[in-house]
């Protein structure tokens, strides 16, 4: 489990002295007139663990998808690792960097879905490695010991040569994982990885999920899972209607929420 005590190293003004791995600032996105983020702002910090919790329909995947331009936005800025993904113009849209550049700045995050989008005519290990090889370039001998290192990992090598028909939703997730970890990203975005997952295979992809942060693994985790939030995020973003309502370090938020309609939230949930 991550000490989520531990306070971040410091520059000499008192500020986390950590790189900015991502900077989104006043995020506005709509869908004709309903307005799904509205000024959503987000600083994620190297090593840092940030959970976003939220109700349902309260923008939390949509910002998720933005961030990894499945979703373009229409207002605001976002940097990666200090690069400009989309900035503000002087008229208040958004516009993005050339095509080439956008596909670079994204390659440098991975994300997991909450419905696993495994290949179905695909073994476990083919699906991990297409992407290194069609994307990367990668050649088979680089990247396959690297995936069954990573199937190692989350605890299946012995189902490298199965079809995803062949495993349990948990298994699937884990590969998800694995599979998003062989492109060697800089961040993890997690979008309700457990969501559609029975409660007893929940257990084996939180664990995965707190190996990577206890690794130091950057990560932004959309969950509905409490007890992930408590235990393994530094810090926890509470958003609805399509703003961030509160934002606190875990055991601040879950000890004494600030705001009125976290203790709503946190009383229906725990």
């Amino acid at each position: 489990m991550t000490n989520t005590t531990n306070n971040p190293p410091l520059d000499q003004t008192g500020t986390d002295a950590r790189p900015v791995m991502i900077a989104a600032r006043n995020i506005v996105k709509s869908y004709g007139d309903n307005r799904v983020l509205d000024n959503v702002s987000l600083t994620l910090r190297k090593g840092e663990v940030v959970a976003v919790i939220g109700p349902s329909g309260s923008g939390k995947s949509t910002f998720l998808r933005c961030l990894i331009n499945l979703e373009t936005i229409d207002q605001g800025s976002i940097a990666v690792e200090g690069q400009a993904l989309a900035t503000s113009e002087e008229g208040g849209s958004s516009r993005y960097v050339s095509d080439a550049e956008v596909r670079r700045l994204c390659r440098k995050m991975s994300m997991v879905f909450q419905s696993f989008n495994l290949f179905p005519h695909m073994t476990v290990l083919q699906n991990i490695i297409e992407a290194p090889l069609t994307v990367k370039g990668m050649s088979r001998d680089a990247i396959i010991p690297k995936a069954e290192e990573l199937l190692r990992k989350v605890g299946l090598l012995n189902k490298r040569d199965n079809y995803p028909n062949r495993l349990s939703g948990g298994q699937k997730q884990r590969v998800a994982i694995a599979r998003a970890l062989a492109m060697e990203p800089d961040i993890m975005l997690f979008d309700e990885p457990t969501s559609a997952l029975d409660p007893e295979l929940t257990g084996e992809v939180l664990r995965a999920m707190r190996q990577l942060a206890d690794e130091h693994m950057t990560m932004l985790v959309v969950t509905h899972e409490m007890g992930f939030a408590r235990e393994a995020a530094h810090r926890v973003i509470f958003m609805d209607q399509g703003k961030i309502v509160e934002e606190a370090p875990s055991h601040a938020f879950f000890t004494a929420p600030q705001h009125e309609r976290s203790r709503m939230f946190l009383g229906q949930m725990l």
